[in-house]
């Protein structure tokens, strides 16, 4: 494998990962966990397993309750919060259940947020970067719709173009096939894996991919690598 002198993206040592509503309350304890370039891992667990806290943590969006997060090679502990926002902008997160879009905000808008938030790129400059996205997630006709009024599964893939329009290295979906038909399966699972070996939107880059599932079945043709949570 060619990757495997190259350093891990993202490492846990040692990791307890803790409920975001219970700081202190430790769900899974010792993970030794890494993601390498090109991996597609799939994480399983029962429902309160604590998968969604392992994805923020991965992510950076809470910290460990022990031991060592490294992001891209750095500690996340040691990095000012400018630098681990920097570090942050490198991993996509899709949230589960509707991704957390802004509902009244049309389609468009949710996925151009962040080239225009965090890039400063004004509206036309980023309109053909989203533009392609909208097409890759078959979202074109639905552009100027509020996300509010989709159903849930087109809200998800909204929250996925978003999740990619910065191009990230890493992407972490948790529980995205949840209450999906199986057309909309499908369509989840051959993307993500054109994404992972590498999409002509991505020039062709390679993306890791991590996502979380409360069924490992649908996935085993497609992801890599396994992982349980208990």
């Amino acid at each position: 494998d060619s990757n495997t002198s190259a350093p891990p993206l993202i490492e846990l040592v040692g990791a307890s990962i803790s409920s975001a509503q219970e700081p202190d309350v430790a769900l899974v304890e010792g993970v030794d966990w890494s993601l390498l370039a090109g991996d597609f891992w799939v994480a399983g667990g029962l429902q309160w397993a604590g998968k969604s806290d392992w994805l923020t943590t991965v992510a950076g969006l809470q910290r460990p309750a022990a031991g060592t997060h490294i992001l891209f090679g750095q500690k996340a502990a040691a990095l000012t919060q400018a630098e681990l926002v920097a570090v942050r902008l490198r991993v996509g997160l899709v949230f589960e259940n509707g991704g957390r879009l802004f509902t009244q905000m049309t389609v468009e808008e949710n996925v151009s947020l962040p080239l225009r938030y965090h890039r400063n790129c004004p509206a036309e400059e980023s309109r053909e970067a989203v533009a392609a996205m909208l097409e890759l997630t078959e979202l074109t006709d639905l552009a100027a719709q509020p996300a509010g009024q989709l159903n849930r599964g087109w809200r998800q893939r909204v929250a996925l173009a978003r999740a990619l329009i910065l191009q990230p290295e890493v992407l972490l979906l948790d529980n995205p096939l949840a209450g999906l038909d199986p057309r909309q399966t499908r369509w989840w699972l051959d993307t993500l894996a054109a994404l992972n070996v590498g999409h002509p939107i991505f020039a062709r880059r390679p993306l890791s991919l991590v996502a979380t599932t409360d069924d490992l079945r649908p996935w085993q043709e497609r992801a890599k690598q396994f992982a349980l949570l208990q």
